[in-house]
Formats: C-alpha cells, structure tokens, sequence
C-alpha cells in the first residue's frame, strides 16, 4: 500500500468499522488510532481477540483521561500539564507519550508552539508515569509548502532533545513525512484500497 517505508503504519481506524478493521488486521497492519475515547473504548471491545497496538490520536480532554489511560500504549496529542496530571493520577504503569506541537501555529489546532516546548519539557520530568518517546505534528491544509517546512522543523526538535518517535504524515501528505524521517505514518482512507 505505502511503499519503501519502513517505520509504523498506523490506520487511523475511525474510518472504519470493526469488521473492515478485522480485514486490514489479516492484511498484516496491526497498529490502530482513533480519535474519540468512546468510539475508541466501543473498538477495543469489539476487537479484544486481536493482537493490537492501540494509539489515540485525537485531542484527549482532562477529563476523558481515566476512561482510556489504561487501555492504550501510546498517546499521540500530549500538550496540556492537566492531561500530565490526569495520566499520573490513573495509569497503572508508564506510558508512551508524544508530544503534539503545533508548528503551522494554526489557532484552531492543539498542539505546543516552540517556544513554549522547553517549560513544557521541563515541567513534564515531574510525571513519571509519562514516558516521553517523540513528537507528533499536523500539515497544513491544502499547503505542502508549509507542511513540508514542518515536518523538517519536526525532524530538527527530534534530534535536538534525543525523542526518537516522529507521528507525522496522512493520506494527503504522507510522502513528505517519509522524506523527513517519519517513524509512524496515521493513515485513513487509503485503506480502503485493501477492503476493494
């Protein structure tokens, strides 16, 4: 489907039932994100039989934390202390955690501007139920100018303070994420190419 990619596809399984994500499971792609707790926890249910990776990467409200925390192994959209806080409060053990950052510095969008990632950095030591694994960014619509200026300046920060994890790239935009060095690719609906 994505070739000469070697890090994590990860289906963005909102798209998707639970029965059509049984289909891209058997095809191999094990990795699953979804954006909304409820839908989330409704698919976890339903498919408790399979070996799957679950990530959440949609916007987690505080007060959404304790329903989902202990259910997944990595979440996506880290950027508020209060989300910190709600993780150490309920997660039995460490999670992986990537911080999202807003590099188009887009208002509508979560996501950490850089000036603010070194207080956050320092701030988030104090938790030690959060393990800190990479970053996480979005493109910009319709602007692969931009994106692509984004995806490099992710690349950057990743070196820069040793996060090995880059979640960037979807559907539209998933081959300028591939140059910058992407490791998890959040992938919708070209998976319907495997349900044809």
């Amino acid at each position: 489907m994505i070739k000469d990619f070697n890090g994590t596809i990860i289906c963005a399984s909102k798209y998707f039932s639970p029965d059509q994500l049984k289909i891209i499971y058997q095809k191999g792609y094990h990795d699953f994100g979804e954006n909304r707790v409820q839908m989330m926890l409704e698919k976890i249910e339903a498919l408790s039989d399979l070996d799957i990776t679950w990530h959440f990467i949609g916007h987690l409200q505080s007060n959404k934390v304790k329903d989902i925390i202990n259910h997944i192994d990595y979440l996506h959209t880290l950027d508020r202390l209060s989300v910190a806080k709600e993780i150490q409060k309920y997660r039995t053990g460490k999670i992986k955690c990537l911080i999202q950052l807003n590099l188009t510095e887009e208002p509508q969008k979560s996501g950490i501007y850089i000036d603010k990632l070194d207080q956050f950095l320092l701030e988030i030591k104090k938790y030690d139920k959060i393990e800190l694994v990479g970053f996480m960014t979005m493109g910009k619509d319709q602007d692969e100018v931009e994106t692509e200026e984004a995806f490099k300046k992710m690349y950057q920060l990743s070196v820069k303070y040793h996060l090995p994890l880059l979640s960037m790239g979807m559907t539209e935009d998933y081959h300028l994420a591939i140059k910058h060095h992407a490791t998890h690719l959040r992938i919708g609906r070209k998976f319907y190419e495997l349900l044809d």
